[in-house]
Formats: C-alpha cells, sequence, structure tokens
C-alpha cells in the first residue's frame, strides 16, 4: 500500500448538494426552483391531491362498498369447534364461555366444515342446511 493510492471505500463520500450558493455551483440564483411560481416560493404548497381548484380525483370518483354495523354482533360456528366442547347442549352463552365467539356476539351460526361425531342439541343458533344435516346425523337437534 502506499499512501498515494489511498482512497475512501465505495459509497462512503458523495456529492453534497449546495444550493443557492453562487453560478460555479450549477445551483445558484434560483437554487433549481425555476422562475417564478408558487412552488418556486418558501412554503408553497398546497395540500396532497389539490389539483388547482379543479375538483380533485378522490372527491371525483364515487364512493365504493358497503361496511355493515352489524359485523360484531355476528359470529360463526364450525362443527369441529362444537366436537371440542364438553357439554351437550349448545347456546350462545355457552361459546361466548368456551371462547369460540365473542363477547358481543348475539347471532351465531354454525357451517359445515370438519366432522361431528357426538350429540348436540343447539338452543338458539342458526345452522347451515349442511351443518343441520350433519348434526341430525350424528344423531343431535337444532332447535
Amino acid at each position: 500500500m502506499e499512501l498515494n493510492t489511498i482512497q475512501p471505500a465505495e459509497g462512503a463520500k458523495h456529492y453534497k448538494r449546495r444550493v443557492g450558493r453562487g453560478i460555479g455551483s450549477g445551483l445558484g440564483k434560483t437554487a433549481g426552483r425555476g422562475h417564478k411560481g408558487q412552488k418556486s416560493r418558501s412554503g408553497g404548497f398546497h395540500k396532497v391531491g389539490f389539483e388547482g381548484g379543479q375538483m380533485p380525483l378522490q372527491r371525483r370518483l364515487p364512493k365504493r362498498g358497503f361496511k355493515s354495523l352489524a359485523t360484531p354482533y355476528k359470529a360463526e360456528v364450525r362443527l369441529s369447534d362444537l366436537e371440542k366442547l364438553p357439554v351437550s347442549d349448545i347456546d350462545v352463552l355457552a361459546l361466548k364461555q368456551a371462547g369460540l365467539v365473542t363477547d358481543l356476539a348475539r347471532v351465531v351460526r354454525v357451517i359445515k366444515a370438519g366432522e361431528l361425531t357426538k350429540k348436540v342439541k343447539l338452543i338458539g343458533l342458526i345452522a347451515t342446511k349442511g351443518a343441520k344435516a350433519a348434526i341430525e346425523a350424528a344423531g343431535g337437534s337444532v332447535a
């Protein structure tokens, strides 16, 4: 190694742009902002999406979609979840105590997912056609 060949690591030194520091810097006078206008001045920026007074795109487009306010009060339970419960008479309260549905749930629907081998009696729950058939095939009932 010789002193005249020592160089900093690649990427260690980078060009620092100094705007508004004279003609020799290449960014003197207007400092790369062009001439006149709002964007040439300090503090001269509008909010995101502003189109010079024209109705902005996000306001021109129609609203889409729908979010039901009833969603937090509905819940679904699988047949395989009912299989794990230690009780045979199942209602909303039993599902809440087992932690299968949230405390807000009012309407609980049983869907056909998984297997059910034990006899269960559903009280105050809704069951899909397939789930009802599976429950009745196992000897249970839907009330």
